[in-house]
C-alpha cells in the first residue's frame, strides 16, 4: 500500500474518531454519530475491502470511485439529503458486486462447497454483506423518511448504520482463517466451517432480535455466539501460523472476546428491574468503541500492511496503546473534553504506528498459498 493511500486512511480514521466526540464541542441537530461510523466503517473499511480483494498493487478506478463515493454518502446521510444517499448507495453496492463477482461468483455456491477454505467463505461473505448493507440502507431511508410502511422504535436509520461493521468483522475473520493451518484433520476443518455459519447466521438472527426488541433471544444468540468466537480463538491460538501480524490479531480476539462480555452485560442491564440509563448507556459506549476502533481496527491494520510484515515496531506497546486508548480512554471521552482530546491524540499515534513503521521486509507466502491468487 502506497504512502498516499496510507494518508487517506490516516486522515479519514482520525476524521471518525474525533467525530465521534464532536456532540461535546459542538451543539447540533446533526448526527455526528453518523461521520464517526461511517467515516471508518465504510469510507476507510470498505475501501479497504476493496483493496484487498482485488490483490493490485495501486487501488483500481472502481475502488477509487467507491472510496469518493461513500465519503460522499456519508456527508450526504449526515446533512439529510435522502434521495440523492439513496442513489448513492445503490451505485456503491453495484461496485461491490462488480469486485464481488469477478473474483468469486454472483451466488454464493461457495458457502456450500466443503473443498472452500474457510478464509474465502469469509472473504466472500465480507463482500457480501457490504453490498447488502448498502441496498438495505436505501430501504431504510425509503420506508422512515418517505412511505412509513414499517413502524417499529429501533427500525430506524441509525440502527441499520451500524450494520455496516459487519462486512469488517467478517473481513478480519478471513485474514484470520488464512492463517490457521490447513492440515489438521476433519475435526478441525468442521468446527471451521461451523464457525462460518454460527457466526453469520448469529448476528443475523441477533440483529433480527434487535429490531423485535426481544431480549431473552438476545442474550441467548450472543451466548452462542460468544461460545463461537472462544472456540475459533483456540483454533487460532493453537494452530495459527506463527507470524507477526498473529499478535495483532490475537489482540483483536481479545477486544471481539470484550464486545460479547458487554454485550451481554448491556441485556442484562436492561432486563433487570430498576433499569439505570446511563449505567447502560456507559456499557454500551464501551461495547461500541472496543467493537468498531479495537476488533475491526486489528484486521484493518492487517490488512494495511499485509505485505509489509515484519514490520519495525514493538508490537506490545502498540497493542497496550491500543487498549489503553479504546477500552479507557475513548469511552471515558465521550463524556469528557479533555479526556476526548486526549483520546484522539493516543488514538492519530496508535493510527501513525501502525500505518507508517518501516517494513523490514516481504511477509512470508501463507500456508494456503499467495493470497494475490485469489
Amino acid at each position: 500500500m502506497s504512502s498516499r493511500l496510507k494518508a487517506v486512511f490516516f486522515t479519514l480514521m482520525s476524521l471518525a474518531m474525533l467525530f465521534g466526540f464532536m456532540h461535546l464541542f459542538i451543539n447540533s441537530h446533526y448526527n455526528f454519530e453518523r461521520l464517526h461510523i461511517f467515516l471508518f466503517n465504510l469510507c476507510s473499511g470498505g475501501t479497504i475491502i476493496l483493496y484487498y480483494t482485488e490483490q493490485k498493487k495501486h487501488p483500481s478506478l472502481r475502488t477509487i470511485t467507491f472510496l469518493i463515493l461513500s465519503i460522499t454518502y456519508a456527508l450526504l446521510t449526515f446533512f439529510e439529503h435522502y434521495i440523492p444517499a439513496m442513489i448513492v448507495a445503490l451505485v456503491l453496492a453495484i461496485i461491490v458486486d462488480l469486485i464481488r463477482t469477478k473474483n468469486f461468483s454472483f451466488f454464493p455456491h461457495d458457502f456450500f462447497r466443503g473443498d472452500v477454505p474457510v478464509y474465502r467463505k469469509f472473504h466472500q461473505a465480507s463482500l457480501l454483506c457490504l453490498s447488502m448493507g448498502l441496498v438495505i440502507s436505501s430501504l431504510v431511508i425509503l420506508n422512515n423518511v418517505y412511505l412509513k410502511i414499517i413502524n417499529l422504535p429501533k427500525f430506524k436509520l441509525d440502527t441499520f448504520f451500524l450494520g455496516f461493521s459487519f462486512p469488517l468483522s467478517l473481513i478480519t475473520m478471513s485474514v484470520m482463517f488464512s492463517l490457521i493451518r490447513p492440515d489438521f484433520g476433519r475435526l478441525v476443518k468442521l468446527l471451521k466451517n461451523l464457525g462460518f455459519w454460527v457466526v453469520n447466521l448469529g448476528v443475523i438472527s441477533f440483529f433480527v432480535f434487535i429490531l423485535l426488541e426481544m431480549e431473552t433471544p438476545q442474550l441467548i444468540i450472543s451466548s452462542i455466539l460468544s461460545a463461537c468466537v472462544i472456540m475459533i480463538f483456540f483454533l487460532y491460538k493453537m494452530i495459527g501460523i506463527e507470524e507477526q501480524q498473529k499478535n495483532f490479531l490475537t489482540s483483536g480476539m481479545g477486544f471481539l472476546l470484550c464486545t460479547a462480555v458487554t454485550g451481554m452485560l448491556y441485556i442484562i442491564l436492561h432486563m433487570m428491574p430498576g433499569y439505570n440509563a446511563s449505567r447502560g448507556h456507559f456499557v454500551l459506549r464501551v461495547h461500541a468503541f472496543v467493537s468498531l476502533y479495537g476488533w475491526n481496527l486489528s484486521g484493518l491494520a492487517v490488512i494495511c500492511r499485509y505485505n509489509d510484515f515484519p514490520i519495525r515496531l514493538h508490537s506490545k506497546y502498540v497493542i497496550w496503546l491500543h487498549w489503553i486508548t479504546v477500552l479507557i480512554l475513548a469511552p471515558t471521552g465521550y463524556y469528557s473534553r479533555p479526556v476526548a482530546l486526549v483520546t484522539v491524540a493516543c488514538y492519530c499515534l496508535l493510527l501513525y504506528l501502525i500505518l507508517f513503521s518501516e517494513g523490514s521486509g516481504q511477509m512470508e507466502a501463507l500456508v494456503h498459498g499467495d493470497m494475490r491468487r485469489q
